[in-house]
């Protein structure tokens, strides 16, 4: 994704009491000090002479000084940096695949140039699809032979993606944006490893952060995942991970908010929408809590839930029931403790 004070209400209420007390004491005050027209002239005096000898008024404490003015409130937090990539492609070495627009994406793999990109893209680590291989192995297997057409959107983004894994749903693509030269892809499957399954892992040769929301990736990155999942039947909501340089998997937090829907367009049922949320904290948790288990290793292969973990779900339900809102919440710091306590990005429209 926040009353007058009854101080205030008595102070009001003495103010209201003091026109009539000021009305009675000017009225006593003025017959007090008006003449006897039957009393003898008196002589001229001083003033001081003739007022009444009345012991002299105290001193008036000074009035206290007005308290300081409060800090102003800090404004909320803004949006994480960008993500962070080095070792960008230049441009000159993107641009034939201009040439490849809207053909099966099986004919660009047999093209010398795109296997040179694919080693610049592709995170150098051991991963676990089915088995241990490394991930250009992995990539390489769901792309091979794919019929799916190279798309080439605003004459910059190229989509290169395939759905022919042999076992266990595998599916992936390349994304290279041709004026940046930023790359990126990612690999979708259900693992039978014991961890949340089944997950989506983005992953990149460029990629220098540890830490990372979807709203850092660039935005017509996630956009074309997004037309991905949708073509290829990924969920739209799965545990997910990023795999940088250093050939480790992070977890690729969800920032985005399922309830959010652009002004003027239908509002989403907002019960289904907060399902979403509430599975993607969820999602987001049990990633956090296999990577942590497991010191991030892209093949890790084992996952239980220890003691803390299942107290802590205990915990949860005794606290929320079947409250969303309280569940999202409680979720979400739970990640944040499991990730080393970076501050969650605020959510995001869609």
């Amino acid at each position: 994704m926040k009353s007058i004070s009854p101080s205030l209400l008595k102070s009001a209420a003495r103010f209201t009491c003091w026109p009539a007390l000021f009305a009675c004491w000017s009225a006593l005050a003025l017959a007090q000090s008006a003449p006897d027209p039957g009393a003898p002239p008196q002589p001229d005096a001083s003033p001081a002479a003739q007022a009444p000898a009345t012991n002299p008024a105290p001193a008036q404490a000074p009035a206290p000084s007005p308290a300081p003015d409060s800090p102003p409130a800090l404004p909320p937090p803004g949006p994480p940096p960008p993500a962070n990539f080095q070792k960008l492609i230049p441009p000159d070495q993107l641009a034939f695949l201009n040439d490849y627009a809207n053909q099966p994406a099986r004919t660009l793999l047999k093209d010398k140039r795109f296997h040179s990109l694919m080693k610049q893209s592709i995170s150098s680590t051991e991963y676990h699809y089915g088995r241990d291989m490394p991930l250009f192995d992995a990539v390489q297997t769901v792309l091979d032979g794919s019929m799916l057409p190279v798309l080439v959107r605003d004459g910059r983004f190229v989509t290169v993606s395939g759905n022919s894994g042999p076992y266990l749903g595998g599916r992936g693509f390349l994304w290279f944006d041709m004026q940046t030269g930023v790359a990126l892809g990612a690999f979708y499957f259900h693992p039978t490893n014991g961890e949340p399954t089944p997950t989506v892992t983005v992953f990149s040769r460029q990629l220098t952060d540890r830490e990372l929301s979807m709203g850092q990736l660039p935005e017509p990155f996630a956009e074309d995942l997004e037309q991905w999942q949708a073509v290829s039947r990924v969920p739209e909501v799965t545990p997910r991970y990023f795999i940088p340089e250093n050939g480790k998997k992070y977890v690729l937090v969800h920032d985005e908010d399922y309830c959010w829907h652009p002004e003027g367009t239908p509002e989403p049922d907002p019960d289904a929408c907060q399902q979403q949320n509430a599975d993607a904290a969820d999602d987001d948790m049990n990633a956090a809590y296999f990577m942590q288990e497991t010191d991030n290793a892209a093949n890790a292969t084992a996952w239980m839930l220890e003691p803390d973990q299942v107290a802590w779900l205990s915990l949860r339900e005794r606290t929320c029931g079947a409250g969303l809102a309280c569940r999202i919440r409680v979720t979400r710091q739970r990640t944040r403790v499991l990730l080393g306590n970076p501050p969650l990005p605020p959510s995001r429209g869609r």
